[in-house]
């Protein structure tokens, strides 16, 4: 393992519970799950990070499920050595990864729309579009919606992606290593070969309108997962804990109180 830390961001005290350890998703942050986390931090401390090549955590060329596993062990050893893990997305198959291949470090998973499976969605499309904005014309966060207008037509995913751009000291730059992510693309979108279990409580946690998680994953996922749960947010997509977030902090809490050590 490397020497480098992820930047934590953490909330509430530590209590007689696990802490649980929140991992974002590709081109994401730990301040995306701020509100979240300060909700879970009720009864247990909790600690949001910062992915490498992602928001204020370091740059490094390598992006893979492996390397991202080992910088959450490592961050997990720094609070305690154990704790609940819910991971979306990239981090969801870095928390699996963790789990199959360092499963003392997880109380219990929870894995938000996502499978142990590669994937042919194109993320690729957003580093073109980031790349693609002119970082010298931009003064405030309007001027870099206005030229992601050109290459992303939702609004929500222009907020998403704005939030890892940077003006300090009246420069504009990305929080993002958009140079490895692009290199590390067809490992991100895939998922390595694995063997092992982790026997301990996991809940595969789902939008009901989102096509990450479907019936014929199930095999796979308790191939690896034997105590697995599954459970959908109707109404919900890929980023289910944005759009349907009381559904899924109730859904999140539910799993954790009934699993606790």
């Amino acid at each position: 393992m490397s020497e480098n830390t992820l930047e934590t961001t953490v909330y509430g005290e530590p209590t007689a519970k696990p802490p649980l350890l929140v991992v974002h998703g590709l081109f994401g942050s730990g301040r995306n799950w701020g509100v979240l986390s300060k909700r879970l931090a009720a009864d247990r401390q909790v600690v949001a990070v910062d992915m490498r090549n992602h928001g204020n955590s370091f740059w490094d060329h390598g992006n893979s499920y492996f390397d991202m596993a080992d910088d959450l062990a490592r961050t997990i050893a720094g609070i305690g050595g154990r704790a609940s893990v819910l991971g979306h997305s990239m981090g969801g198959k870095a928390s699996m990864v963790l789990a199959l291949t360092q499963p003392d470090y997880i109380e219990n998973l929870i894995v938000a729309d996502i499978a142990p499976i590669p994937y042919t969605h194109a993320p690729q499309e957003n580093i073109t579009a980031m790349r693609a904005v002119d970082l010298s014309a931009v003064q405030r966060r309007g001027d870099a919606d206005l030229q992601l207008q050109e290459f992303v037509e939702d609004p929500s995913q222009r907020a998403f992606l704005l939030q890892s751009l940077s003006l300090k000291d009246n420069t504009a730059s990305w929080k993002l290593n958009l140079d490895a992510l692009e290199a590390a693309m067809p490992d991100i979108v895939g998922f390595p070969e694995m063997t092992g279990q982790f026997e301990r409580p996991t809940l595969f946690l789902h939008g009901g309108a989102s096509d990450y998680v479907l019936p014929e994953h199930t095999p796979k996922i308790r191939e690896h997962f034997p105590r697995s749960e599954f459970e959908a947010i109707e109404g919900a997509g890929h980023w289910l804990h944005a759009e349907k977030p009381r559904e899924f902090l109730s859904s999140v809490d539910a799993f954790l109180h009934s699993n606790d050590a």
